[in-house]
């Protein structure tokens, strides 16, 4: 029987799968309290997290059995993956476990911006009856999509946004060839410049990189059709915050839906006020009933799968 300590949130049914084969200490809270999760890792052999237990070196010093991590979600970044690399220690991530909740956010949400329901909402609450100002937007059917990063969460919001209607392009550096086929459509690999001209949506998957650091800046964003929507789920450190406000500000964008923040808890969003044709959510895109089960039950069956149960 091996030893697991879980210092942030699992589902009872996951926890159960663990514990009828481990000895599991289950502290939700414990990421907050540095000193005592370090205490806590001694004599641990698995450890099991979400995104804000940062896995680092201080904690692997402290963690001389440790030989896996699950991660309840698929962004690595609290996960110093070199140091556990030089000690042997397997990173497991929850791939594609809640790629269908982020898929069901990206295009609820291309369509919610391209109608306007949101600043709909807001004078319609005023008292005003502005239907001759929402009549003129447009349908989403047979629009473009563009979707930077095609791995599983972004083939996942290709087959949802062709099942709507929408035409579907795709940039990834790590990809080679004019297309991508999935079934029953295909999805043309293009250039970001290219990409960024021919859609009236564009959806980021990518991962947080130094080379995706604020990837989507001034000049990214100018590079975006007039009038385009940009729907980020991916990580905040992505997109220059100032500078999509100050577009979505002038027009020059027709709106946004920001699920990820240059820091989080996000504490100041001011640089968005005022703007209306806006989204803007705390990390939930992947997060639902559904996906909790789904994520919880993948590194619940991996760690135990890792550990010979």
């Amino acid at each position: 029987m091996s030893s697991i300590l879980i210092s942030e949130f699992i589902t009872s049914q996951a926890l159960e799968t663990l514990r009828s084969k481990h000895a599991v200490v289950y502290e939700p809270e414990l990421y907050k309290d540095r000193p005592a999760l370090i205490a806590a890792l001694q004599n641990i052999e698995a450890l099991i997290v979400r995104n804000l237990t940062q896995v680092n070196e201080d904690i692997l010093v402290g963690a001389p059995k440790l030989k896996v991590v699950g991660r309840l979600g698929v962004g690595l970044e609290n996960i110093e993956l070199p140091a556990c690399a030089k000690r042997n220690i397997k990173v497991i991530p929850a791939t594609g476990a809640n790629a269908e909740s982020v898929a069901e956010y990206v295009v609820g949400a291309a369509v919610a911006l391209t109608r306007g329901f949101i600043p709909a909402t807001i004078s319609t609450l005023k008292g005003e009856w502005p239907r001759p100002r929402f009549s003129a937007y447009h349908e989403f059917l047979g629009k473009t999509i563009g979707i930077v990063g095609f791995g599983s969460i972004g083939r996942v919001v290709a087959k949802k946004a062709n099942a709507f209607g929408l035409q579907c392009l795709a940039y990834d550096p790590m990809l080679s060839g004019s297309s991508v086929e999935l079934p029953g459509f295909s999805v043309p690999l293009l250039p970001l410049s290219d990409l960024l001209a021919h859609s009236d949506a564009v959806s980021l998957h990518l991962p947080f990189l130094p080379e995706t650091k604020n990837l989507f800046d001034a000049s990214t964003l100018d590079q975006m059709k007039s009038g385009a929507c940009l729907i980020n789920t991916a990580r905040g450190g992505i997109v220059d915050e100032r500078a999509l406000a100050e577009r979505l500000r002038t027009g020059r964008l027709g709106g946004a839906a920001i699920d990820v923040f240059e820091s989080e808890p996000a504490k100041d969003l001011s640089h968005f006020a005022g703007i209306e044709n806006l989204i803007l959510t705390p990390h939930v895109a992947g997060v639902t009933q559904e996906s909790n089960e789904r994520v919880s039950q993948m590194i619940a069956d991996e760690v135990n799968r890792f550990l010979g149960a």
